[in-house]
């Protein structure tokens, strides 16, 4: 085992922190009570741990799980149990899954009982606006009937380490690195309980990508963080005396997939994604010899899990599904490229197909509604996630780049305007 607090905590009333574990286990939500109990019980032991989180060998370094609740259970037949395994989870805990509640939850409670042998870092979507648009907002409504269990979730995700460094030799992020932090020290000196900004190191942590076609740092066609090649991820390995960046946040269809000579590594542990990508999902683990290994994994059986009732429509951050024509004048978006002085009537529905560039996407970054854009050419939206990405397909837009939309995920179809 590892170090681990009481089963029951203390206090009147007090929660049974096991009980809650084997309740989560069979996927049945907690009381909204012990929700909160557990939630304040975490914020205290999370905020206790530094950005960079340290942890000893040997560790199991897990990559995005998205609501997935029984693929996490299947993870944990072929990873091993807490607290006989020391795992590092990578973030992306929630969203675009079915359970969303049940996943976090029970990797939270499980922080709480084994807190030396559980390490949650913030991903992306562990933030107030991602989580409003992909699905576990509207979860935590349906399950629980208010916003409460979201805002005490939320305040948690504040709380969570923004990296791990394993035997002091593998950087664990999200995302990935930053122009703006060139040492581990540099991590350590942010202050991180804040809802992730939309530019800046904070962002690049959970937002940035590895390329192994450039040299130097790139524009993100994310809309967020950016870009890395093979020298910016040596640099930053030999500048702090590390072996390895192990990141999540792309799905790899094989479990995982490395970069830069293997430099780094991508790890994703969410088996077909979206219950539809048909991927594979591995985990990582370092023996103590500091040797890696992976175990890939399929999604657990059929017969192991269930699926919610889809009476009530699917959400649009979960299934694409074609526009029809009679919707395409409300959700089409035109984005036109002649800077401030373009007139709004450029961004008519009625352009022809040879003045756009028409870029589909099977899944979401954005917000499905973006009405706010079509008012005018491009509005100021102050530091809006929305004016961000714009910006910036306008810019790759001008280059005359193509956008991969394996890269750029938009709802629906977006369509920028050509001149």
């Amino acid at each position: 085992g590892g170090t681990r607090l009481p089963s029951r905590c203390s206090g009147a009333g007090a929660m049974d922190v096991d009980q809650i574990i084997e309740t989560l286990r069979d996927c049945k939500i907690i009381k909204e009570s012990d929700v909160m109990q557990l939630c304040k019980k975490a914020k205290e032991v999370l905020i206790e741990e530094l950005n960079v989180h340290m942890v000893p060998l040997p560790a199991t370094v897990v990559g995005d799980i998205h609501g997935q609740f029984y693929d996490l259970l299947e993870l944990f037949e072929v990873g091993g149990q807490v607290p006989e395994v020391n795992y590092v989870f990578m973030g992306d805990f929630v969203d675009r899954g079915y359970y969303s509640v049940e996943t976090f939850l029970l990797l939270l409670a499980l922080k709480v009982r084994y807190p030396k042998r559980v390490t949650l870092i913030r991903g992306n979507h562990e933030s107030r606006q991602i989580t409003q648009v992909y699905g576990f907002y509207d979860e935590c409504l349906k399950k629980y009937g208010n916003t409460s269990v979201w805002k005490a979730c939320v305040d948690v995700f504040d709380c969570l380490c923004l990296s791990a460094v394993v035997d002091n030799s593998v950087l664990c992020v999200h995302g990935g690195l930053s122009p703006s932090l060139d040492t581990i020290d540099n991590i350590q000196d942010l202050n991180r309980v804040q809802e992730p900004p939309h530019e800046g190191p904070m962002c690049d942590l959970m937002w940035s990508d590895p390329d192994d076609d450039i040299q130097g740092w790139g524009i993100s066609a994310r809309g967020a963080g950016y870009v890395f090649g093979p020298d910016i991820a040596d640099q930053f390995l030999y500048a702090n005396g590390l072996e390895l960046i192990a990141r999540s946040h792309q799905l790899a269809m094989d479990g995982f997939k490395y970069f830069f000579n293997r430099l780094l590594v991508t790890v994703w542990s969410a088996p077909n994604y979206c219950y539809r990508c048909g991927n594979v999902a591995a985990i990582m683990t370092i023996n103590t010899a500091g040797e890696l290994d992976f175990t890939v994994y399929d999604p657990r059986p059929s017969h192991l899990r269930s699926v919610p009732d889809f009476s009530a429509r699917v959400p649009d951050y979960f299934l694409y599904r074609p526009t029809p024509l009679s919707e395409k004048r409300a959700r089409l978006v035109a984005v036109p490229l002649g800077g401030p002085a373009a007139r709004a009537g450029d961004a008519r529905e009625g352009a022809g197909p040879a003045a756009c560039c028409l870029l589909p996407a099977a899944c979401c970054l954005l917000p499905a509604s973006l009405d706010l854009l079509t008012q005018q050419a491009v509005r100021p939206l102050a530091q809006s996630p929305e004016a961000l990405v714009a910006r910036r397909l306008l810019v790759l837009a001008r280059c005359g780049q193509i956008v991969d939309a394996r890269l750029v995920v938009l709802p629906r179809f977006l369509r920028i305007a050509r001149r």
